[in-house]
């Protein structure tokens, strides 16, 4: 099987360093208004790009850009701006949908990767938009076997790119899905004059809805599912038909979730994928996957349209499912490095115990996780740390003053 790429999403600092930590082969993100996460609190400030990209490149990474929502005349200028600071940046591509940024970027000599924005569903249509891009990333409609046929027609008329090679397919393998043909909604705009389509959605699918009949007033809850809110993709467990497929990059969705998210769906998909090129891919490690998968944000799990679409695989509730959250407990006050001990700060009110899990996040340190095997409020061993403590205890990798220190729980007992 060939090598694929995984990409990643990175909305903060602390998933960005999450990303490369947990095996990344390339990173996605985006900066100002120009992005599919526009209204997101964690996108990068245009000011920080070049550092960004500077240590994705020292981690021989490789970072795309997204430019892909649509754009008004009057923010043309603002556009090419954008795309010039990603060519000061050295970023490997941008990400686009809308043919004045996707123009612009060729016209100065940086990549451009299509967007699922454009919804490319059959080979015609890529071979179309190869004039100006070296990867496409497929409509999320699309089956396996269909997007088998069209990696299969670009190897047979040798379809190429700007760069001269073979151009690639790139699919969503996990993540939030949108009941809109490839995400293209305008529902949030109609409603609330909030574009979808500009990085503005209001996820007002995403809710419970009632049918009325008009004549009699009666009303009739639809299903008690959320009709309009698919689950989530997740993919692991097809990730030799994918590999097999052809497909160049496998892309996860997310950059709106917190470091955790991204910690462990890079992980379980990293390790899915080269258990399938080493012939080491079994049903177990697919159970295991999906059980760590669970653990972290989702709203229950479908394979999508590639098996073909079943129709109960809507959401049944509004909120995460996942099977743990975290519990923000306090502060990093200190880190030791010969001991390769942190000293913390206890805020919250809740007790910690010894044998609990942690996550410490900061924008330097990423995510470091670990276990509490033991406490000590300064030589005392501690079983439980209660408010107010101030305790030291091992961590395996460097974490930093102001950092902050969670621990895992039970979605059903976070106290």
């Amino acid at each position: 099987m060939r090598q694929i790429e995984l990409l990643s999403p990175a909305g903060s600092w602390e998933a960005l360093r999450a990303a490369i930590a947990a095996g990344a082969d390339a990173v996605y993100l985006g900066i100002a208004n120009f992005n599919m996460r526009a209204t997101a609190a964690v996108n990068f400030q245009k000011e920080e790009l070049q550092e960004v990209v500077a240590l994705i490149h020292e981690h021989k990474l490789r970072v795309y850009v997204t430019v892909n929502t649509i754009i008004y005349n009057q923010e043309l200028a603002q556009m090419q701006e954008i795309i010039d600071l990603v060519k000061a940046s050295a970023a490997d591509a941008i990400i686009a949908s809308d043919m004045a940024a996707i123009l612009y970027a060729r016209s100065i000599g940086v990549e451009v990767h299509i967007s699922t924005q454009l919804s490319i569903s059959n080979f015609e249509s890529l071979k179309f938009y190869a004039q100006f891009a070296d990867c496409v990333v497929l409509a999320r409609e699309l089956t396996l076997e269909q997007i088998r046929e069209i990696i299969d027609r670009v190897r047979l008329d040798n379809i190429v790119g700007p760069s001269g090679e073979l151009v690639r397919v790139e699919v969503f393998a996990h993540g939030a899905l949108c009941v809109a043909v490839s995400g293209r909604c305008d529902m949030s705009l109609f409603e609330y004059n909030s574009s979808a389509n500009r990085g503005r959605c209001t996820q007002i699918c995403r809710r419970p809805y009632k049918v009325t009949d008009l004549e009699t007033n009666r009303e009739l809850v639809v299903d008690g599912n959320y009709v309009m809110s698919p689950a989530d993709l997740c993919t692991i467990g097809l990730i030799p038909q994918l590999v097999a497929a052809g497909i160049a990059s496998l892309k996860i969705e997310g950059r709106g979730r917190p470091p955790e998210y991204v910690d462990t769906v890079i992980r379980c998909y990293r390790e899915a994928i080269s258990a399938a090129q080493n012939g080491k891919f079994t049903a177990d490690k697919v159970d295991d996957w999906n059980k760590r998968l669970k653990t972290v944000f989702n709203r229950s799990f479908s394979q999508g349209f590639y098996l073909g679409r079943k129709w109960d695989e809507w959401a049944r509730f509004d909120d995460s499912q996942a099977t743990k959250t975290k519990v923000l407990i306090g502060n990093v006050l200190n880190y030791y490095p010969r001991a390769h001990v942190a000293y913390v700060e206890v805020l919250a009110k809740t007790e910690i115990k010894t044998g609990e899990e942690f996550l410490i996040t900061g924008k330097t340190t990423g995510l470091v996780r670990g276990v509490l095997k033991e406490m000590k409020d300064e030589q005392t061993v501690l079983e439980v740390a209660k408010q107010g403590s101030k305790v030291t205890f091992k961590v395996d990798a460097q974490v930093r003053a102001g950092d902050k220190f969670f621990v895992m729980r039970g979605k059903d007992n976070p106290s």
